[in-house]
């Protein structure tokens, strides 16, 4: 099947402004790879210390340097749903890799929090950071050089971006991502929704909130809902990083057991101690990463991964940013509605025919590039695959041709969008990302005066005193990864909802993020530059015209030049949001912080050469308003200020968003 001529330009884009950055990436990893086993490099005292505690039998391997140490690294706590079944994990791993010839470690653990816990609350601010936290801490555990591959258990948020960024930079060594799988389905997204809708309205006690609440979360596994965990679980399948079907299967069962030793056996069989040797870094290529946007957007994922694959790539030496989001968009389909963009959850998803139908029907219509490195060493069409348990072994099976439920699933010739669920606005306040999946057609374009808000806190004082019943946008800002670490302001879906609900015009503009659970309201979020960056989001004033488009791809003041000169940026105090929750410890962070089509990322593209042809405006104007270090590279692409992008005239261009 011929790759879509769209696939190609802009996978072609990537490399292109990728070349030196990602030639320097597979330089390193050349450089870092020994003759032998890893722990070769040691001395005798380092490898004393490194296998001092463990039992005689495996100390006696890792003694006589011949066979493979597997690595594990775990974000294992008991307090995430979705984290506590990897309690278990480990001493299946280990069982699984002596059997395969090997010998398995567990290197470290890394920082996992949730999402849902910390939502609305000052902890929430540290949530974004704690991706590169995660990633510095998986670097930590690999440091120690004994380990010639390495298994990452990671479900949720941050963490997984965070796993791979820290695997990336250790892309010598083999890799394979372990899940852990969602819960069983519990209440109905659909009237889970509508009690909190009822709750924001006053309609609803604490009491019912909270019985609603525990029976949607009610046990492990990750919730249910396609947020940015399950977003995570997809992307990892169609990056060929899981085994083939392995995302959506409930924990503490005989087949996730067995796919949890299947896939430890695998990372052995990927190291340089047999004769299928591949590196991570090699499997996580251009063209891993296109297929992960195309993925993301034909089932409507995260709007947090146009942050997460951007710095996914980066810690790979390849360059993307949200216009190649934005082209592909234009011929992705929409083959998916789970909740929020549908009633259904993962788990009928997955019933329906799952990533490996998802996979199938791209790969048929040539949307996805087949001819990429996996786990399993073959194309991406192995992972059109569901697992099945043959008394104690996992088999697998092609996936059903057609889906169980085309009210969850859908196959590319009868899609629910021609397009993808995400797209790109911009305008004079600046670029945003929107989760168009979720949001009616008749929602799509809002042009109503503005209500500026510095916090989610205002918003919701405002609502609560009954001041919101009308059109309006609303403009929350100084909620950018500088200001306070760019935390979600998910809080705001539900009386923004019934607003709408209600028959007012409303939508949201902000430079904060607003999850993987974004609604049915239209909301620009990501606005970057951030406020903090000389944003126009700092010039906005209330009774101010904005025009929200996802039409025409337009985020527009109705606000001439002459008034925007006039004016100066607002300012906000800031200072509450550096103090309290460990917040103090993150001011490293919000002060070398990239912007958020950058990847709100907190470390350097690998190897970054000092005349690195992008050729994308909105980075050397985001360079220049951060006042990063990359000032060769500004000077460099300066002159391409006014340069059309490079997507014009592609064959099937619809020209639409641009």
């Amino acid at each position: 099947m011929a790759t879509h001529p769209v696939l190609d330009a802009v996978t072609a884009r990537i490399t292109g402004r990728s070349r030196t950055t990602r030639t320097a990436y597979l330089s390193d990893l050349a450089a870092a790879r020994t003759d032998g086993v890893q722990r070769g490099g040691l001395s005798c005292t380092n490898l004393a210390h490194g296998f001092a505690a463990f039992p005689v039998g495996d100390k006696l391997v890792l003694r006589e340097q011949k066979l493979p140490c597997v690595a594990i690294v775990s974000a294992y706590n008991d307090m995430l749903s979705a984290h506590q079944p990897f309690e278990r994990y480990p001493h299946i791993i280990k069982d699984a890799v002596r059997k395969a010839g090997g010998v398995a470690q567990f290197a470290g653990g890394v920082p996992a929090m949730c999402d849902g816990v910390t939502q609305g609350q000052p902890g929430m601010e540290l949530s974004l950071f704690s991706r590169d936290a995660i990633a510095m801490s998986t670097a930590i555990a690999l440091s120690h050089n004994m380990f010639d591959a390495v298994v990452y258990l990671g479900v949720c948020d941050k963490i997984v971006p965070g796993l791979l960024i820290g695997a990336l930079h250790f892309g010598h060594l083999p890799g394979v991502f372990i899940p852990a799988g969602p819960m069983t389905s519990g209440m109905s997204n659909k009237e889970k929704a509508r009690i909190r809708q009822l709750y924001a309205q006053g309609k609803a006690s604490r009491e019912e909130l909270l019985e609603c609440e525990s029976q949607s979360y009610h046990g492990a596994g990750t919730c249910t809902f396609y947020g940015t965990a399950n977003s995570n679980q997809l992307l990892m399948e169609v990056m060929g990083l899981h085994l083939p079907g392995s995302a959506f299967v409930t924990p503490n069962t005989p087949l996730r057991d067995a796919l949890t030793a299947a896939a430890a056996a695998r990372a052995v069989a990927l190291t340089d101690r047999g004769a299928g040797y591949i590196p991570l870094g090699r499997i996580v290529d251009e063209k891993a990463i296109v297929n992960a946007i195309v993925g993301l957007l034909a089932t409507g994922g995260s709007t947090n991964h146009t942050l997460h694959l951007v710095a996914i790539a980066k810690a790979a030496g390849i360059v993307i940013d949200w216009d190649d989001f934005n082209r592909l968009s234009t011929v992705v389909p929409l083959l998916t509605r789970i909740y929020p963009n549908g009633e259904a959850d993962v788990n009928h998803f997955a019933a329906a025919g799952g990533t490996g139908f998802v996979i199938r029907e791209l790969l048929d219509a040539g949307l996805l590039h087949d001819d990429v490195t996996t786990i399993l060493g073959r194309g991406l069409r192995a992972h059109c695959a569901e697992p099945f348990l043959r008394d104690t072994d996992v088999i697998w099976n092609p996936v059903p041709a057609r889906s169980g439920d085309e009210s969850v699933l859908r196959p590319v010739a009868a899609p629910f969008a021609a397009d993808g669920g995400l797209i790109l606005v911009e305008g004079n306040l600046g670029r945003a990302v929107m989760k168009i999946s979720a949001v009616k057609p008749e929602h799509r374009t809002v042009e109503a005066p503005a209500l500026v808000f510095d916090s989610q806190e205002a918003f919701m004082h405002a609502y609560k005193l009954g001041q919101l019943e009308r059109d309006f946008v609303a403009v929350v800002r100084f909620q950018g990864p500088r200001a306070n670490g760019m935390p979600e302001l998910h809080a705001l879906t539900p009386p923004l909802s019934n607003l709408q609900d209600a028959g007012y015009h409303v939508a949201l503009v902000t430079d904060g993020r607003m999850s993987g659970a974004s609604g049915k309201v239209p909301a620009a979020i990501h606005v970057s530059p951030e406020v903090l960056a000389g944003g126009r989001l700092g010039l906005v004033r209330d009774g101010d015209i904005i025009r929200l488009d996802a039409v025409a791809g337009r985020l527009d003041a109705r606000v001439s030049a002459e008034v925007w000169a006039a004016r100066t940026p607002a300012r906000a105090d800031l200072s509450a949001n550096g103090i309290g929750m460990g917040r103090e410890l993150f001011t490293l962070f919000r002060a070398n912080v990239s912007a958020a089509e950058l990847g709100a990322t907190t470390f350097a593209l690998t190897s970054l050469a000092p005349a690195v042809p992008l050729h994308d405006p909105v980075r050397v104007r985001e360079a220049e308003a951060f006042g990063f270090a990359e000032d060769n590279f500004v000077q460099t692409v300066r002159e391409e200020y006014d340069a059309p992008r490079d997507y014009a005239h592609v064959e099937g261009d619809s020209g639409h968003r641009h």
